[in-house]
C-alpha cells in the first residue's frame, strides 16, 4: 500500500500542470511512497497527455458529464491506495516539499489528529502587493478560525488521513463553490484539525488577475453562508480561469 496518494483534479491545465507534477521527483516519490493520482473532468488539450507521461494513474472522464471538483477529487481518491490523502489544485505548487511531507506524514501518526491544511500565497515570481494583502489576511484568519474549533481549509491543499475521509463520505458532489469548508467542518466532527503555520503552498495569482479580489471575496463569502446555512453552494460551477 502507498503511504501518500496525491490527488490532482484536473480541467485543461496543460500549462500549469507540468510543473506542479514534475516537482515530484522520483526521490521524493521513493521516500515518501507517493502515487500520483490525476482525476480529469474531461480536458480536451494536452492535460491527459501529460498526466499520463508524470502520473502513476489517470483517471478519465470518459462520459462526458459535467464534474465538479468534489467529485474529480472523490474519483482520484477512490483509486488511491495511500493511507495519507493529499489533495492539491493542477497549479498548486508545494514551497519545500521534503519537509511538507516529512512534517504532514509525522502530524498524522496522531491518531487524534485527521486533517492539515496550510498557509497559501501567490508564486512569488508573480506577487504584487494586493496578493501579499489579501492572502494575509486569509491565512491568519483560516489559522484562527481552527484555533477556535471552526474548523477550515484552504481549496489548494488538503491532506486527510484516509480513513477519515471515507469516515465522511468525501466531499460533497453537488457542492461546486465552498466544498473546501464543507469538508472541513465533517472532519471536524471525527477528529483533530491542524494549520501548521511553517508549511506554505503556491498558487497561480490568474483567477485574481481575471476577476479582482473583490469580487473573489464575495464569492467566498457567499458561498460560505450558503453552505453554512443551506447546504449547497450558490454557484453550479467555478469558472475556469486558463
Amino acid at each position: 500500500m502507498s503511504l501518500v496518494s496525491v490527488i490532482v483534479p484536473t480541467l485543461n491545465e496543460e500549462k500549469l500542470l507540468p510543473a506542479m507534477l514534475r516537482q515530484f521527483t522520483p526521490t521524493i516519490i521513493d521516500k515518501y511512497g507517493i502515487e500520483l493520482i490525476v482525476s480529469d473532468g474531461g480536458s480536451t488539450d494536452r492535460t491527459l497527455v501529460i498526466a499520463k507521461e508524470f502520473a502513476h494513474k489517470v483517471i478519465e472522464n470518459s462520459d462526458g458529464r459535467k464534474q465538479t471538483i468534489s467529485i474529480g477529487r472523490n474519483e482520484g481518491a477512490a483509486h488511491a491506495g495511500g493511507a495519507v490523502l493529499v489533495f492539491l489544485n493542477a497549479d498548486t505548487l508545494i514551497e519545500s516539499l521534503d519537509f511538507f511531507l516529512a512534517r504532514v506524514t509525522a502530524e498524522l501518526r496522531d491518531p487524534a489528529v485527521c486533517a492539515l491544511t496550510c498557509s497559501v500565497e501567490v508564486y512569488p515570481s508573480e506577487r504584487i502587493w494586493s496578493d501579499a494583502l489579501f492572502h494575509g489576511f486569509y491565512n491568519w484568519l483560516f489559522s484562527a478560525m481552527n484555533s477556535v474549533g471552526m474548523s477550515m481549509g484552504r481549496g489548494e491543499c488538503h491532506v486527510i488521513r484516509g480513513e477519515a475521509f471515507r469516515a465522511v463520505g468525501g466531499y460533497s458532489s453537488g457542492i461546486a463553490a465552498g466544498e473546501d469548508y464543507d469538508m472541513f467542518r465533517k472532519l471536524g466532527r471525527v477528529g483533530g484539525i491542524k494549520f501548521p503555520k511553517d508549511l506554505l503552498v503556491y498558487e497561480s495569482p490568474r483567477r485574481y488577475r481575471r476577476y479582482g479580489y473583490t469580487y473573489v471575496t464575495l464569492s467566498w463569502f457567499y458561498n460560505f453562508l450558503s453552505v453554512f446555512f443551506l447546504g449547497r453552494s450558490i454557484l453550479d460551477q467555478w469558472k475556469p480561469v486558463r
